[in-house]
């Protein structure tokens, strides 16, 4: 199925975007999805960052439909890939939801973002936190070998509604087995959380509720039950409330928050806070 007409297949009149080939989608449910493209020779990126995506506009003269996406995939792959919802509303995803291999995105040249390893100061452990489709940028930063150069343990907690949200669950809890560069080292190194509010799962709850009860920080985690500002860095991604609320919390413990230019304790995506 082709989303663009051969007219439309032309880049914008805009040097920043390019258009990419679909290689792949797979659904994880009826409001979830992921995708990935084809990875321009050019393109170089962090693990962590994000990127604007597209459709044409509907319409003679309309212009594209772009939104941020963090990126999935880790910065020496050969695709980039992507995690969406499914809105049927939604200027763009509700048209992006049914892309098919070979079918044609706009995709922006020049990636950025903070929730990226240069943004943090040395430590031990390096928790990722998110909720719903924040997964994304940790799912590249968890395949990024720097990260296991860096952090003695990479924790990733995912918290969601349902078990069916769960996207890249069996990956994660096999401590990305076949992964190329970083299966030996997530065999020891990384750690996976996830944890569910609306229906019966082994760990249920909000992430908070496993931060106050020490869930969180149960073996096979090694070290300090609770953050320590001393020892743990933190990256904070998904809901608007969850950010807020933790970002309150570090900033309470003594936590800085970092960016590219002063590093520090914790990071957020300030561009989609703020």
């Amino acid at each position: 199925m082709n989303l663009m007409t051969r007219t439309e297949r032309v880049i914008p009149d805009n040097p920043a975007f390019s258009t990419v080939a679909v290689k792949w989608v797979r659904h994880w449910n009826e409001h979830l999805f992921s995708f990935a493209v084809e990875r321009p020779a050019s393109f170089r990126f962090r693990s962590g960052e994000f990127v604007m995506i597209g459709l044409p506009g509907v319409g003679e003269g309309a212009k594209p439909v772009m939104r941020a996406y963090s990126v999935a995939s880790p910065a020496w792959s050969d695709e980039i890939e992507f995690l969406s919802i499914k809105v049927e509303d939604g200027p763009l995803t509700q048209r992006l939801q049914t892309i098919e291999p070979g079918d044609q995105l706009y995709m922006g040249r020049k990636p950025t973002g903070t929730l990226v390893l240069d943004a943090l100061t040395p430590g031990r452990r390096l928790f990722l936190l998110s909720t719903g489709t924040g997964l994304a940028p940790f799912l590249s930063i968890a395949r990024d070998p720097d990260a296991y150069e860096r952090f003695g343990q990479i924790v990733i907690v995912h918290g969601v509604r349902r078990v069916a949200d769960l996207a890249w669950h069996d990956e994660m809890s096999a401590k990305f087995a076949d992964d190329p560069l970083v299966g030996d080292q997530a065999l020891l190194q990384f750690h996976y959380v996830p944890t569910v509010t609306r229906e019966d799962f082994h760990t249920r709850g909000r992430i908070p509720d496993l931060v106050d009860d020490d869930r969180l920080f149960a073996p096979p985690l090694t070290g300090e039950r609770g953050f320590d500002p001393a020892t743990d860095r933190v990256m904070l991604c998904g809901s608007m409330g969850m950010i807020r609320d933790f970002a309150a919390r570090l900033e309470a413990q003594g936590f800085t928050e970092g960016s590219n230019a002063n590093p520090g304790d914790f990071v957020i995506e300030r561009a989609f806070v703020d």
